[in-house]
């Protein structure tokens, strides 16, 4: 099973096409241009449209038609860094524990991660966009629970180290998977000199290790800020 001509992104791309494989989608920057109007001087918001632009508009779109590895970075992109901006910049009204939204949001990432759920969205335009809409969606409600100002510093850490976690242990299975999962990788890889084995393990290496970067600043977000609480009440 390979990814079709008409799938978003297009055909998984060779190494000596890829930095001419920009996607110039109209109603992609449409909707990429409506969120920087509805950002205004909000720098979180602008920065959260630049990481949407480097996910759906620079080559790594492509790129991830053809190895996992490849969206696995996509997918962090999206839940852990472009999302957690967009909580920032449009915080909710009020703090709440971040126990729900963050059982949906594990729900929806390792449900992508099914391997049939996985190579449908990569095959059918309709179901890629419900898999972004679904991971953006449920990551951003997740991160407005846990960045909200008013979150009690301790369930803020919480929620962030759980978030991490569910993300680490789905990362540690894929990379030690004893093969290769998805069929939508099983020739494109060896076009990058990986078996689709080794491209899987890479794939899993990165969301295991790598993507607790920006968890890593999510959390010591919410550390300073809890540290900045306390110093206020003692002054």
């Amino acid at each position: 099973m390979e990814a079709l001509e008409g799938t978003y992104c297009g055909p998984a791309p060779l190494p000596a096409d890829i930095w001419l494989r920009w996607n110039l989608d109209p109603a992609l920057l449409l909707a990429l241009g409506l969120l920087v109007l509805a950002a205004g001087r909000n720098r979180a918001g602008a920065l959260a449209v630049a990481v949407l632009m480097v996910a759906f508009v620079s080559p790594l779109c492509a790129l991830s038609a053809a190895l996992f590895s490849a969206r696995v970075v996509h997918h962090v992109l999206l839940v852990a860094v472009a999302t957690p901006l967009f909580a920032l910049a449009w915080p909710g009204r009020r703090p709440r524990s971040p126990a729900v939204p963050l059982l949906v949001a594990t729900a929806v990432l390792w449900a992508w991660h099914w391997p049939p759920a996985y190579n449908l969205a990569l095959s059918n335009v309709a179901a890629y966009w419900t898999m972004q809409a679904t991971l953006l969606g449920s990551a951003f409600a997740f991160w407005r629970t846990v960045l909200h100002c008013g979150q009690a510093p301790g369930v803020g850490l919480l929620g962030v180290l759980g978030g991490y976690m569910q993300m680490a242990l789905l990362g540690a299975l894929l990379t030690f998977a004893p093969e290769a999962l998805y069929a939508i990788h099983a020739v494109a890889p060896l076009d990058w000199g990986f078996t689709p084995l080794g491209d899987q393990q890479l794939g899993g290496l990165i969301m295991w290790v790598p993507a607790g970067l920006p968890f890593v600043a999510w959390g010591a977000l919410v550390a300073r800020r809890g540290w900045q609480t306390m110093a206020q009440g003692l002054a």
